[in-house]
């Protein structure tokens, strides 16, 4: 079971980061430049099919994976416990995330045009950032980087 969750926990970290890079790197320079949210637009539409079933699957399997580390969940806090320190990480990391796609979804996007298309930027950058910092963080658990 453990090793399940860990290959879904993965299979929607690269789903999920892998489509940020490329939208952060490809997609959103082309369409700066471009002056063109139909671009943008265009990938959101097919990238949204995977990449938020993505999200859900690391949201569900890392709650998993956290509690199966620290089966207390009012341990998930505990600073002075390197695992605990990783999860309460992971979780502030998500909360960015959501707090980031939540105004884009809501905000942004609805009113997306050529002068506004900054503010997109603004969005897809630091949630680009928070997903490459999400691996780190991940890859932390094994590898002891954060302890």
């Amino acid at each position: 079971m453990y090793g399940m969750l860990l290959l879904l926990h993965i299979l929607g970290a690269t789903i999920w980061t892998g489509g940020h890079l490329v939208l952060a790197l490809t997609v959103l320079p082309r369409a700066l430049k471009q002056k063109s949210p139909s671009e943008l637009l265009r990938f959101e539409s097919g990238y949204e099919r995977i990449g938020i079933p993505a999200l859900l699957i690391q949201v569900a399997t890392g709650l998993s994976l956290a509690y199966r580390m620290v089966p207390d969940v009012s341990q998930w806090f505990d600073f002075g416990n390197p695992v605990s320190r990783l999860i309460a990480l992971k979780l502030l990391l998500l909360t960015i995330t959501v707090a980031f796609a939540a105004d884009a979804r809501l905000r942004v996007i609805p009113r997306l045009s050529e002068d506004n298309l900054p503010s997109l930027a603004w969005h897809i950058i630091p949630v680009t950032a928070v997903s490459v910092l999400f691996v780190f963080v991940g890859v932390s658990f094994r590898i002891g980087w954060l302890y």
